[in-house]
């Protein structure tokens, strides 16, 4: 429709109206939240079962998980972040604490977001289970459920908990942006849910790989997943 000013007459114009595409910028009041799993971990032995903190496995970070926390320091150093979350798996914290040392930053803990516990399979067993493809891994996959394995959490639970922290933090943070170091479980679930994908489909990211969620209220997006562009490939990334 032609433009007309105020007595109603055609407004003329030298040069055609034009629409150009913009880079996308997230919403005002939109919580950006940078997911970030946790680096390669110490390997599972059979003969040393890795420590356990309220039940679950609790190594250290690999050799390599320690180089990859400081490229993930590297990336992200001249962000601006309001706050650094980690778990109470020490994995994560050991992952944040190049890139907090580096911004200054105290990193919180946020219990809701450790990794789901996988029951009698915790403590390095878990790996063992996946390298020998067990029966109960298949049927773990094939259903795309953790809780197959014996004692480990409710999927249900382990959604909703979740969730919830996610809610909870973006709320708290609105138009902000956070680092969450979490875990390969935890990352495929939030992603999941938002998508409405199978639940596994985002299984695993890799280690120190940084995914972007956007939450404003009720609202989520994806606006990037796995991104390992500062990585060395080189580097292996063990399944959990």
């Amino acid at each position: 429709m032609d433009q007309r000013d105020e007595r109603g007459e055609p407004v003329e114009r030298d040069e055609p109206l034009e629409y150009g595409q913009e880079r996308y910028k997230a919403p005002d009041g939109a919580t950006e939240l940078l997911l970030i799993r946790h680096g390669a971990s110490a390997p599972a032995r059979p003969d040393r079962p890795f420590p356990l903190v309220d039940g679950q496995g609790d190594p250290d970070l690999a050799p390599e998980g320690r180089e990859q926390a400081e490229r993930v320091c590297e990336r992200l150093a001249d962000e601006r972040l309001d706050a650094i979350y980690v778990t109470t798996l020490r994995r994560t914290a050991q992952t944040a604490a190049p890139l907090a040392r580096r911004l200054g930053l105290e990193p919180r803990i946020e219990a809701g977001l450790r990794e789901v516990h996988l029951g009698e399979w915790e403590g390095g067993l878990f790996r063992k289970m996946v390298a020998e493809n067990a029966p109960v891994v298949q049927r773990m996959f094939a259903e795309e459920r953790w809780d197959v394995i014996p004692g480990a959490e409710n999927h249900e639970a382990f959604a909703a908990r979740v969730d919830e922290s996610l809610t909870r933090l973006a709320a708290a943070h609105a138009g902000g942006r956070i680092a969450v170091f979490t875990h390969g479980g935890v990352i495929a679930q939030a992603l999941a849910s938002v998508t409405g994908a199978r639940r596994f489909a985002f299984l695993p990211p890799d280690n120190a790989s940084i995914s972007l969620l956007v939450r404003l209220g009720d609202l989520s997006s994806i606006r990037g997943f796995n991104d390992v562009s500062h990585l060395d490939w080189s580097v292996p990334a063990p399944l959990t």
